[in-house]
């Protein structure tokens, strides 16, 4: 009872708790809110009550709260405890910038985050204290209802393995293919839609790989944001800023990229950084594979380039040419969770000042995620130089439509997306000034 509802979307972080995926496996924070009730088979939950002391007495990190007044009305209280629980756990340190990334996602409504912050530093130990983990079971889960409500026979099952993914989703093509549920759950919690059945990509152990091969970097459909940071921030230093501004870490704890690029969002981050790259999208129906690029997937505000009994298995990031340029920018109205008004990311190849191939690609600006096939056929045609940029800026009008809406007017996106590319000219050319321009809140975040 102590883990609270409050946004019911993931966003506000009350629901938080922590949920730990097999013997040893440390406790990730999660949000409660969104979470399909099946998703924890084989995993260990914890609340805040699973914190409570032999004794009676409170946890260090509850004790840090109370003694520096990091509450007021309390209704939020618990989630900030399993966010942090969850930090230390992993090992997480006490520097402003690692525990503003942790606690993002919690979202104090009635007083600032400045006592909480400081009774997470004076937690006593930020070492991971003891916790017990279940073993899974060995059988995968499915499971079969019908809704005394609706009358509905609902299904959810979870396969192990790729074989068996690729069979039911051939028994059941209407069914829905649920990997972290960050978006899925909010059909249920927002839209109340009854999901009749659902196939989980979640366990599926060939889906969970990132392996770097001859190719490129290899990532599976069910790996989550987290567990990829670190792989795809070492490919470029944008790509692993971007992961750390994608939502929160409850969110970031659960979301796939394989799961973001088969929802076909027109505002998810990671589709543009990728389309970027050169990314090529694997998908599978039964025993057959099938490759395209990952711009051709998005086919319209949604509708992708995917068949019923068809799912995403893996998407490949090429590596980066030595004679490539390449960056991501994210541009949001605060720093932390936020969704972008626009996202830009571009690559560009060079033979000498001469330019010999230009990706451009957007979210935001368009249905889709988008290249800007008019102006990257503008830097092709030329060297990459001030005046070819500013011809190609002016060509993205001819690219894009964008809409207005609260995250931003199409007047603004569309001088946005002009400034991104010309920022990325100017840091490409070594140019004097700044360009990432910081608030005093976001000088830790540089």
């Amino acid at each position: 009872t102590g883990t609270k509802e409050g946004c019911a979307e993931g966003d506000c972080g009350a629901c938080t708790v922590a949920v730990a995926d097999g013997p040893g496996a440390p406790p990730r924070a999660v949000n409660a809110c969104i979470l399909f009730l099946p998703m924890l088979d084989g995993a260990t939950l914890f609340t805040v009550e699973s914190l409570k002391r032999a004794d009676g007495g409170l946890h260090p990190i509850q004790q840090a709260l109370v003694d520096h007044h990091g509450s007021q009305c309390g209704f939020c209280t618990p989630g900030f405890v399993m966010s942090l629980y969850a930090h230390f756990a992993n090992a997480g340190g006490i520097g402003k910038r690692e525990l503003d990334d942790a606690l993002a996602g919690n979202l104090c409504r009635c007083t600032g985050y400045g006592p909480i912050l400081e009774a997470a530093r004076r937690v006593n130990s930020a070492k991971p204290e003891p916790f017990v983990t279940l073993a899974p079971d060995p059988e995968p889960l499915a499971i079969e209802h019908v809704s005394t409500g609706t009358g509905l026979t609902k299904r959810f099952f979870a396969p192990r393995s790729l074989a068996d993914l690729a069979a039911l989703a051939l028994r059941f093509p209407d069914a829905v293919l649920l990997a972290g549920a960050t978006d899925v759950g909010l059909w249920v919690t927002k839209q109340q839609r009854e999901l009749e059945t659902i196939i989980s990509v979640m366990q599926v152990r060939e889906l969970r790989a990132i392996m770097q091969t001859e190719e490129g970097l290899e990532i599976g459909a069910a790996v989550r944001y987290s567990e990829a940071h670190a792989a795809l921030g070492a490919y470029h230093g944008d790509l692993g800023e971007l992961v750390r501004r994608l939502g929160a870490v409850q969110v970031r704890n659960c979301g796939t990229i394989g799961g973001n690029i088969a929802n076909g969002s027109p505002i998810g981050d990671m589709a543009p950084a990728l389309i970027a790259a050169g990314a090529i999208l694997v998908l599978r129906k039964g025993e057959a594979e099938r490759r395209l690029a990952l711009e051709d997937y998005f086919l319209a505000y949604g509708k992708q380039d995917r068949t019923p009994g068809e799912f995403v298995a893996r998407v490949i990031v090429p590596r980066l040419p030595s004679n490539a340029l390449y960056s991501a920018y994210k541009i949001t109205k605060r720093f932390d969770q936020d969704v972008s008004a626009v996202c830009g990311a571009f690559r560009v190849r060079r033979d000498g000042a001469r330019v010999i191939e230009a990706r451009l690609a957007f979210g935001g600006m368009a249905a889709t995620p988008k290249r800007a096939r008019n102006g990257e056929q503008i830097l092709e045609s030329g060297a990459w130089s001030e005046a070819n940029v500013r011809k190609a800026m002016a060509a993205l009008e001819r690219d894009f439509s964008p809409l207005s809406d609260v995250r931003g007017s199409a007047a603004y996106r569309l001088e946005t997306a002009r400034n991104l590319l010309y920022r990325f000219y100017l840091e490409s050319a070594g140019q004097a000034g700044e360009t990432r321009v910081l608030d005093i809140m976001a000088v830790d975040h540089a």
